[in-house]
């Protein structure tokens, strides 16, 4: 049976170029998005290119609604050999001094707890595949650096500051924790705006297509755990 990379948080940018990327290289491929008119239009594209896709409608904050996508997606496309975690929670908490007790919660719920549920929900898959993997996405603002704190905290991006840490942190436990099983774990850190994304405000630098190729290295390799771009 062919592989098959559940993409979470699908939309223009990186998780399109990985989508391409590993659809080229023989993966159908599991789009899963709260927008279904992005969905369909990723559908659309990559069947375009020869990839056979199909969309998920989900929230990856909802561990009850992205468990589901894996049960819908596994059972349309084949078992879920690869994830690739793109999905972004906000800016929730910007000001962690004045955020509330909600908000501080809400600042973990895709970065963490919709992850976890993710691995969790496809890791039988993910094991029996023998060469299974769980990508993820990362922004150099969890690194720890006093300029980048400064920045994060008189930007107002503070939660997502502690976001990116925590979710830092977890590439490393789950990478430890799931060595032994053949699966790999691994996160690309972007460091910069990425052309054709939210972010991109006409100055960004940083090309989609280098990050999937960083993605596609990491996993074929199954080495070292972390790359950045730039």
């Amino acid at each position: 049976m062919g592989k098959t990379i559940l993409v979470v948080g699908f939309g223009p940018g990186i998780s399109s170029a990985v989508a391409e990327k590993f659809g080229a290289s023989g993966f159908s491929v599991a789009l899963v998005a709260r927008n279904e008119e992005k969905l369909a239009a990723g559908v659309k594209a990559l069947e375009a290119k020869g990839i056979a896709s199909a969309a998920f409608p989900a929230d990856a904050s909802d561990p009850a609604s992205i468990r589901s996508a894996v049960v819908k997606a596994r059972a349309a496309l084949g078992p879920i050999s690869a994830i690739h975690w793109n999905a972004y929670g906000g800016l929730a908490a910007g000001d962690l001094l004045a955020a509330d007790a909600a908000a501080t919660r809400d600042v973990f719920e895709v970065a963490i707890v919709g992850l976890l549920a993710t691995v969790q929900e496809a890791l039988p898959d993910l094991k029996a595949a023998k060469d299974g993997a769980v990508l993820v996405t990362n922004g150099a603002f969890g690194d720890v650096d006093p300029q980048v704190d400064e920045f994060a905290a008189s930007a107002k991006y503070m939660g997502l500051a502690v976001a990116n840490a925590a979710k830092h942190k977890l590439v490393g436990l789950l990478a430890a924790r799931l060595k032994g099983d053949d699966v790999f774990v691994g996160e690309v850190v972007v460091g910069g705006s990425v052309k054709g994304t939210a972010w991109d405000q006409g100055n960004a630098t940083i090309e989609a297509a280098a990050i999937a190729d960083k993605f596609w290295g990491l996993y074929q390799a199954r080495g070292e755990i972390r790359a950045r771009v730039p």
